[in-house]
């Protein structure tokens, strides 16, 4: 079954190579979706595909990159985007 949410991750999560290993990781998994660095000082990210894999990137953004320290993950589901065929790092929001 897909799946799809939406992540908002907050702690020490900007300028620790976060969002260029979700999508590493992302990738590895063949999760599709996106991830930037919000203004507010949080990652938020898409990710969807199958059930398992989709379980497997939120536990990994629990820890992150080895200089992340994340407090807490916040999950929403969304709705699917059929137009997202790979992974993204997109620009700051």
């Amino acid at each position: 079954m897909k799946r799809t949410k939406i992540l908002k991750i907050s702690g020490k999560v900007q300028g620790v190579y976060f969002r260029e290993s979700l999508k590493k990781e992302a990738q590895r998994l063949g999760i599709t979706g996106w991830v930037r660095n919000r203004r507010d000082g949080t990652v938020e990210a898409l990710v969807q595909g199958e059930e398992s894999p989709v379980r497997e990137i939120i536990a990994w953004c629990h820890q992150g990159p080895p200089a992340a320290e994340v407090k807490e993950v916040l999950e929403t589901d969304a709705n699917h985007d059929s137009a997202l065929a790979e992974f993204l790092r997109k620009e700051t929001d």
